[in-house]
């Protein structure tokens, strides 16, 4: 909105600074932040009073993890609204990769609802089927697709190489609502801990708010040999809420957490993550940035499927999290080296922008 009327206003005098989209991530950020941290308290106890008995706890999981029992769940919310509220004012609405990436957000937000509730209302750990709930994924994934492609390119550019790129064709489609599904997925899975998701996340997003602003700057793509994409700059912005919301979302989710974000929160952040890569043409770089949640992601993989041929786990228990944690890792020694992981990974993935 804001955009649009210092457009209106000609940029003229302090409405100059609303054309440049540094300005308006930074205020973006400080924006969703300051919405969170004001009505978190409020937001939290509607949640406590409405769940009763909060997110179930699983009796096969770690011991300590018992004495959060009562912790209210789809704290997620908390995230959509900063970040929602922050983007819309800040944003410049007539650009179609920022509507997309927010409406994977709102769409996995919204799937994500109906587990949490289902849960809750049961007292159960099964929620919505998975088959339903990845259909639905992948719907909201594949139109999301289908508008980010209308702007971008169907090639799938490789790091470390100028200007190297694999033409997929139509495949592309599918191909981008893999990883946005993905994304989605191994972040949900990475949700076990205080605060374990919700940094790397910011990290993620922190990463992609550099690259996305590099992308869509023709001067800085051609002079990195990286895909130039017109209007991509925007995404820094989506970006930048979802650090500042993120924020917002950890003061409350420090151990011990006052609330959890559920499948709410950490299926619409993984989403809008796979989002800003597949619309910055940088998918595969979101997997070193994101190396922590694939590696969640593949833990589980591997652990069913060895279970399921020989009867005998891999990790003690998986996500891989909970296997630190049964080998004596404190919860927080956990979540505090797998942080310094995902700032690593995060750096790892920046240097890609450079080696070519």
């Amino acid at each position: 909105m804001l955009y649009l009327l210092a457009e209106w206003m000609g940029f003229e005098g302090i409405f100059n600074l609303v054309r440049y989209q540094t300005f308006r991530a930074g205020a973006t950020l400080i924006t969703a932040l300051f919405i969170g941290m004001i009505i978190g308290p409020r937001f939290i106890n509607v949640l406590r009073v409405r769940q009763g008995k909060g997110q179930p706890i699983r009796e096969d999981g770690p011991q300590s993890h018992l004495a959060k029992r009562g912790t209210p769940t789809m704290g997620g919310l908390l995230i959509l609204i900063a970040l929602a509220l922050a983007l819309l004012l800040w944003m410049d609405p007539r650009s179609p990769l920022v509507w997309a990436c927010l409406a994977v957000t709102a769409g996995f937000g919204l799937i994500g609802f109906l587990d949490d509730y289902d849960k809750v209302s049961k007292n159960s750990h099964a929620g919505v089927p998975g088959r339903v709930r990845l259909a639905l994924e992948f719907a909201v994934a594949g139109v999301a697709s289908y508008i980010i492609v209308s702007q971008v390119s169907t090639d799938l550019y490789v790091p470390f190489f100028s200007d190297v790129s694999i033409p997929l064709g139509p495949a592309y489609y599918f191909f981008a609502a893999f990883v946005i599904v993905g994304a989605g997925n191994a972040v949900n899975l990475t949700d076990g801990l205080d605060g374990l998701a919700i940094m790397p996340v910011i990290i993620a997003a922190g990463t992609f708010a550099i690259i996305a602003y590099l992308v869509g700057r023709t001067d800085y793509s051609e002079y990195l040999g990286i895909p130039y994409v017109e209007g991509a700059g925007e995404l820094a912005i989506f970006a930048a809420a979802i650090i500042g919301a993120g924020l917002a979302f950890l003061w409350f989710n420090a151990p011990p957490a006052a609330v959890f974000m559920g499948d709410t929160g950490s299926l619409a952040l993984g989403g809008a993550l796979g989002a800003i890569a597949v619309a910055s043409h940088h998918e595969i770089v979101l997997a070193i940035v994101g190396g922590l949640f694939v590696l969640e992601a593949v833990s589980v993989i591997v652990q069913v499927f060895w279970f399921k041929r020989t009867g005998k786990r891999v990790f003690r228990m998986a996500p891989i999290h909970h296997h630190f944690e049964q080998l004596g890792w404190s919860e927080s020694k956990v979540v505090i080296r797998f942080w310094i992981i995902s700032i690593v990974l995060a750096m790892a993935g920046l240097a890609t922008l450079k080696l070519r």
